[in-house]
Order: structure tokens, then C-alpha cells, then sequence
């Protein structure tokens, strides 16, 4: 077994590994570093000597070192002996459940102690079993800022002295809308980049689909979970009509919907059905707007009506700038672009959304459809010179080029 094969079965093990070990250490830091350890002396003995049981084997080895951690901390005897008297792990641990060890770990990854930067970069990596190296790669920021994040996060837990366990139910469901929108955030950088060559990087939004998928599978009651994850199906069964081969971007008119994941619209409707059985929350109703695109033939067949419809019901119960613009682009295709205008003009009047390049390009794109070319074409500049993301940038300059 060569360096793959561990990667591959610690991606796939790592948050059971360490979730079991924090549970029996009350140290989610200790379990973290152990389990770390466990994978390096992998890379080292596998390529020599394969193990039978490969995840037991890195759970017995990771055991063994936060034993040996313990045994150097006088202060922790006592969790020591529970430790050590424990059965071995191949008859302790079904490696196959996903049970609630791991939803600790997601509710202690994602504590509101932490900052948003931090909450993604110990979910990435105790749960995700992500490295931080391909933490650094997905966020474009250097691995020691990564690796800085991390050991912040596990600090701050310690500190705060926050208990692996599940919140208690009256809290459980304003904490899981924190796990949900550290999935989300996850999933939306890699859907659209926000910095960097790429428009896309479908690792990172298929890494927050496998979490999301996860998640489900711990909490099938909550439709919200089902919710996210219908959302991040539909819009991830668009990657392959997205960009050309060479990265450039391909707008919603111009993709060829053939291309369109129809497995991954199914499952997406499928989860979708789920969110919907008690009425429909934030990420449910994004879905249903990404479910009503997935079934249109055309841009221009596309139920516009349904969406503006869906937009409100969200402005409503999640009111956001982000909400209120796509209502906007919503409104321009189902009734002309004058009345979206006027939303995008009360959004620049209340300054909501200031820097951000979403605006100008939304509202470029209207002053064209009206043949206000001269704004049309400073707007779409504007949008470009605050715009990030190098594919979105040549797009919006592109448009504006056109307007000479």
C-alpha cells in the first residue's frame, strides 16, 4: 500500500478516528494530534507491511499514541486507566456506523467560539481528513496560515472548555445552522471561486457535498440538511457546462444543458423532496430555485415567475443584499429589466453589498438590456476592477468591451 492508499482511507475514516478518540480522551486536540500521528506512521510501515484491517490499524495506532501522550500528562491519570482498560478497538468500534461521535465532531468543529476562517478549516480538516496542505490549495492561502487556523481553533476549544458532546436539543437547531452554513461556505468557494484563476474547483464542492451527504445520513429528520444538500447536488450537476476546457466561463444561456449531471439532479430532487415534507427552509428554497433551472429546456423556457415567487418567500425568512440582487436578476427575466433596476438602485441607495463586484455586474447588465450602453459599460469596469476571481473578471471586461 503506497502513499494513495492511506490518503484514501484516511479521508474516508478520519472523522470516526477522531471522534472516538476524543470521546474516550475528552481532548479534542490530543485525539486531532494522535490521529495525525497514526497516518504518519502509516506512510512510514504500510508500504512494507500492509495491514489486514487497515482503518482498525489506524485507530489501534492512534490509540496507542494518546496513551503515550497521557502517560505524560500526571494531571490525566485517572482518564489513563479508563483508557487503557478498554477493550480492543476491533471489538469496540464498528468502522462501518456513522453514528453520533461524528456529529459531536461537526457541532465541536463548527462551535461559534470560533471564527468563520477557522469553523471551515477544522472541518476540512478533523472531519473532511483533509490535510493542511490541500486546505491551502482549495482556499489559496499559504499552509502556514492553514496550520495557524487549525491550532487557533483547537486552543479556543480547549480554552472555552467546550464538551464533546451534542448541543442540548434546545440548542441543537440554532447550532446545526452553523454547521450548515460552514458546509455551504465550503461548498460555495469551490462553485465559485472567489479568488484565483479558476471559476471552478470542483474538489472543494464535491469535499462539502460528501459532508453534506454525512450529515444527512446522521440527522434524516432535519430538513434542512436535506435541504443543503439538494442545493449543492443541483448546482454542482452544472459544473461540466460551466467552463470551457481551458477554464473559461460559460455563461447560463450559452451552456449546453446536455452536458448537465442527470444523476446529480436526481439525487438533488430526490433530497429536495425530503426538505419539503414540513415546508421549505433557506437552503430548501434555494434548492427548489436551483431544482426549477435543473428542469428548464432554456434560459428563456425557464419558469422565471416560479423563481421571483421563491425569491420572496426567501427575502422573507433569510433577508439578505445576496437575496434581494437575484430577485432583481429574477425579476429582469420574468418582467423586463426597468423594474429590476429600481431594486438594484434601492440596494446602492441603502449601501448594502459596498465593494462587492456583484452589484455593478447586475446592474450593467440591466443598463445594457435598456441601451444605456455609456453606464452599461462603466458599471461592468467597476464590476471588474473589484472582482477577485480572475475567469469572472476577463467575462466582465469582455462585456464591457463589447459596448464600444
Amino acid at each position: 500500500m503506497g502513499t494513495g492508499d492511506v490518503e484514501a482511507v484516511w479521508r474516508i475514516e478520519s472523522a470516526r478516528i477522531v471522534a472516538t478518540l476524543t470521546r474516550f480522551t475528552g481532548d479534542f486536540g490530543l485525539a486531532e494530534d494522535s490521529a495525525q500521528e497514526a497516518v504518519a506512521e502509516a506512510l512510514v510501515s504500510w508500504p512494507h507491511a500492509s495491514p489486514t484491517n487497515p482503518a482498525g490499524w489506524l485507530m489501534a495506532t492512534a490509540r496507542r499514541r494518546a496513551i503515550d501522550a497521557i502517560r505524560r500528562r500526571a494531571a490525566l491519570q485517572d482518564r489513563y486507566a479508563l483508557l487503557a482498560a478498554d477493550p480492543p478497538v476491533d471489538q469496540e468500534v464498528d468502522l462501518d456506523r456513522i453514528d453520533d461521535d461524528v456529529l459531536a465532531l461537526m457541532f465541536v468543529s463548527c462551535h461559534p467560539v470560533l471564527s468563520r476562517e477557522a469553523r471551515v478549516a477544522l472541518t476540512l480538516r478533523v472531519v473532511g481528513g483533509l490535510s493542511s496542505e490541500e486546505i491551502a490549495r482549495a482556499f489559496l492561502v499559504p499552509v502556514p496560515t492553514v496550520q495557524a487556523r487549525i491550532t487557533r481553533a483547537k486552543r479556543a476549544i480547549a480554552a472555552a472548555g467546550v464538551p464533546f458532546e451534542l448541543p442540548p436539543v434546545d440548542e441543537r437547531r440554532d447550532r446545526l445552522g452553523g454547521v450548515l452554513s460552514v458546509l455551504y461556505a465550503i461548498f460555495t468557494e469551490g462553485s465559485t471561486a472567489t479568488s484565483g484563476d479558476r471559476l471552478l474547483r470542483p474538489d472543494v464542492a464535491y469535499e462539502a457535498i460528501r459532508l453534506a451527504r454525512t450529515l444527512t445520513a446522521l440527522l434524516p429528520d432535519e430538513p434542512e440538511a436535506h435541504g443543503l444538500l439538494a442545493l449543492c447536488e443541483l448546482t454542482a450537476a452544472r459544473f461540466p457546462a460551466r467552463t470551457e476546457r481551458d477554464g473559461t466561463p460559460i455563461l447560463l444561456e450559452d451552456q449546453d444543458r446536455r452536458l448537465w449531471d442527470l444523476s446529480a439532479i436526481r439525487r438533488g430532487l430526490a433530497a429536495l423532496t425530503k426538505a419539503s415534507r414540513h415546508g421549505l427552509g433557506p437552503y430548501g428554497l434555494q434548492a427548489a430555485i436551483a431544482a426549477t433551472h435543473a428542469s428548464a429546456p432554456s434560459v428563456e423556457e425557464t419558469n422565471w415567475a416560479r423563481i421571483v415567487v421563491l425569491y420572496e418567500a426567501l427575502g422573507r425568512i433569510a433577508p439578505s443584499p445576496v437575496v434581494e440582487l437575484n430577485r432583481a436578476v429574477a425579476v429582469a427575466m420574468a418582467s423586463g429589466p426597468a423594474p429590476a433596476l429600481a431594486i438594484v438602485d434601492a440596494l446602492i441607495a441603502a449601501n448594502r453589498l459596498p465593494g462587492s463586484h456583484l452589484v455593478p455586474t447586475v446592474r450593467g447588465e440591466l443598463l445594457t438590456r435598456l441601451g444605456r450602453r455609456a453606464e452599461a459599460r462603466a458599471e461592468l469596469e467597476s464590476a471588474a476592477r473589484l472582482c477577485a476571481n480572475q475567469r469572472e473578471r476577463s467575462v466582465l471586461l469582455g462585456k464591457a468591451a463589447a459596448l464600444d
